[in-house]
């Protein structure tokens, strides 16, 4: 499909640059599989859905990705950013460089006294393998403490990032570190919140994608079929599968919390819907024509223009569903991206 199909014109006040708080107070769109649309806030989640619904959250951490350091070449230093976006081994990750067109393999990035990191391959687009000086539990650390919260460029063109980010741009169910990016439709959740959905009679599962910096990355091509997504790494384990399932034959709905949680799901289901436990890197790429083997309810935030998610999306709920709900949204003062509001959509 043509990629300015999924265009759209966004006011740059409605980017939100800080959540809302208490984060169940932020703004909810639901958007039926017919019917009107209807204004909710995120504390009316439990009586917008069934009791006996599959709730999947992913509980992937966000670690401090983004590493600022020297590129060293003789005497010559110059400044590198890394981005870490997939680990690949005990010692190594795949990143993103800038700028990146002078890197050659074989040098070494410095990020710290004690980080450091030999690039070992260099792919497209400014896509790296670097292999550091430290693996492991070691390494972790290293990154934890040279690392800076990866926040997305919409934000972090506009303030710096602070204390207070390492607690909004957390879920507070977080539990497996390896994100580079917040899968931010968990942001909304409170200890409260998640006690009137268990009141309520849903049922709150949770997998791990550890979502990757690709999901920043713009489409530059003139055509869905010519993107190539990034892998991220996801787990579901084989409990979770058989009670997904169970809950599929009771005819019991699943509601991803996410992009992120439906990706995964998406790729651990077989073409008959069944879910099979998960643990690898996915690559899917959904848009419209996509037939959906998992995921029935979908809850997620507002996203970019011509990306891969609002292409995701429109494949759930239709193009064209979407695109009057996102105007509705910028009509009516919805605000967008990762700290903003959110939308319940059923699939079509």
């Amino acid at each position: 499909m043509r990629v300015d199909l999924f265009d759209f014109d966004l006011p740059e006040e409605r980017i939100a640059l800080r959540p809302a708080l208490p984060r169940e107070s932020g703004r909810l769109l639901q958007v039926p599989a017919s019917g009107t649309l209807q204004d909710h806030i995120i504390a009316d989640l439990p009586g917008l859905l069934r009791p006996g619904d599959c709730l999947v959250f992913n509980d992937t951490r966000v670690i401090p990705a983004r590493l600022f350091g020297i590129r060293q070449r003789g005497d010559t230093q110059a400044r590198i950013e890394a981005l870490l976006h997939m680990r690949q081994g005990a010692d190594s990750w795949r990143a993103f460089l800038k700028p990146a067109k002078r890197v050659q393999v074989g040098e070494w990035l410095s990020f710290s006294e004690a980080l450091s990191a030999q690039v070992v391959h260099k792919g497209e687009a400014g896509e790296a393998t670097l292999v550091f000086d430290q693996s492991g539990p070691a390494l972790d650390t290293a990154i934890a403490i040279a690392g800076t919260l990866p926040l997305p460029p919409y934000i972090a063109s506009k303030r710096a990032v602070d204390e207070q980010d390492r607690k909004d741009y957390q879920t507070i169910y977080s539990k497996d570190a390896g994100a580079v990016a917040a899968p931010t439709a968990g942001l909304h959740f409170t200890p409260e919140l998640m006690a009137a959905l268990e009141a309520h009679g849903l049922e709150e599962l949770f997998v791990t994608l550890h979502v990757g910096a690709g999901t920043f990355l713009p489409v530059k091509a003139d055509d869905t079929q010519e993107h190539r997504m990034h892998g991220e790494i996801g787990s579901l384990d084989a409990a979770t599968a058989d009670r997904l399932n169970a809950a599929r034959a009771e005819g019991r709905r699943i509601v991803a919390v996410g992009t992120t949680s439906l990706r995964l799901l998406e790729s651990a289901a077989d073409e008959n819907g069944v879910i099979h436990p998960y643990h690898a890197a996915t690559e899917i790429f959904i848009t419209p024509g996509y037939q959906f083997r998992a995921v029935d309810v979908l809850l997620t935030n507002f996203h970019l223009p011509r990306s891969t998610l609002f292409m995701l999306v429109s494949a759930f709920s239709g193009l064209e569903k979407m695109h009057a709900a996102y105007a509705h949204a910028i009509a009516t003062g919805y605000r967008f991206y990762s700290y903003g509001d959110a939308c319940l959509l059923e699939r079509s």
